[in-house]
């Protein structure tokens, strides 16, 4: 009985070891996508860099300086973790830029094993961060003058805070270490990080972004509702009392709503739209180029909210906009 186990789980583990194998071999198989159009993604990227990073990094230096260490309320929580999210994106770039530009092991190495799996960690905490936004409007918008919600307080900010980066950083680590220890050794240049990728880390990956996509879905939903919810109440006010004060702030927060919804769903719903195909036909050779560079677009797409959440600071954050105010008046 012993030894038939044993037979057992051995014909287990090499079946699954000639499928992974085969599974690589199929990725090797097929025409490697031309590189033609890597410098335009280096430009692309470079730009969004800079311009990601000079906005950003005034808007940290708003946050963090020493005159508004002390947080107000429960959204410049959020808009700090926001901020911090995409000042650390930015900051992730020139891995990515760096792959596109040279074609060494060491910089595929570290696309691979950390700009993946940091690109991951900001893009996910950044659309997180944008639905505890919509939620905390919501809120307002739906409470009105019925008393401040236990989820609008400062402290429940901090603590959702801390529990998503928590949650997003264990995920990277676990990916990172195991990508280390679970390392294939290296001959050429890979074509490509799957390629790196041993059955265990393959597993992990693909758990790991089924979490992600529903984690996203769960999030869009919500943020719909949110927006579907606020337009009602704000059209409800708007036909008791269209002309009064109360009404007229419903109409701007619903706006505000608004423009957050387009940016969350600009930058980030063609990403996950072409991920779900790319699960499916990555493994044909036909599709491979198509879906290659369907994914960078989608990419540089998710990426462009580093330059356009610095709007959302604009909109919802008044003593960033009085400052700014201040700022340019002074210029002139």
């Amino acid at each position: 009985m012993s030894e038939r186990g044993e037979v057992e789980v051995t014909s287990s583990v090499n079946q699954s070891s000639v499928t992974n194998h085969t599974e690589v071999d199929g990725l090797t198989n097929c025409d490697q996508v031309s590189t033609s159009a890597n410098p335009f993604f280096i430009i692309v990227f470079s730009l969004v860099f800079l311009v990601g990073l000079l906005l950003n990094g005034f808007i940290m230096k708003f946050y963090f300086c020493r005159g508004h260490r002390q947080t107000s309320s429960s959204i410049v929580v959020y808009l700090k973790n926001l901020a911090a999210a995409d000042f650390l994106l930015c900051l992730c770039l020139p891995i990515r830029i760096a792959n596109y530009a040279s074609n060494t092991v060491a910089v595929r190495l570290v696309q691979c094993n950390f700009g993946s799996a940091l690109f991951f960690l900001n893009m996910y905490a950044s659309i997180m961060f944008m639905c505890y936004i919509a939620a905390n409007r919501y809120l307002k918008i739906v409470r009105g003058t019925s008393g401040t919600h236990i989820l609008q307080t400062v402290w429940a900010a901090h603590i959702v805070c801390t529990v998503t980066w928590v949650l997003l950083l264990a995920m990277s680590s676990t990916f990172i270490i195991l990508s280390f220890h679970t390392q294939k050794p290296l001959t050429s240049v890979p074509v490509n990080c799957e390629i790196l990728r041993s059955g265990q880390l393959i597993s992990f990956h693909k758990v790991m972004h089924a979490c992600a996509i529903s984690m996203f879905i769960f999030f869009l939903v919500s943020l719909v509702f949110f927006y579907y919810s606020t337009s009602r109440r704000v059209l409800l006010a708007q036909r008791s009392q269209p002309a009064s004060s109360s009404s007229k702030k419903l109409v701007k927060s619903h706006r505000k709503m608004l423009v957050l919804v387009c940016v969350f769903c600009f930058c980030f719903v063609p990403y996950h739209l072409v991920r779900l195909p790319k699960a499916f036909l990555w493994r044909y050779c036909s599709w491979r180029k198509v879906l290659h560079y369907l994914m960078e677009v989608s990419i540089i797409m998710s990426v462009l909210n580093v330059c356009l959440d610095p709007l959302l600071y604009f909109i919802f954050c008044k003593a960033f906009r009085t400052q700014l105010s201040q700022r340019l008046g002074s210029r002139k």
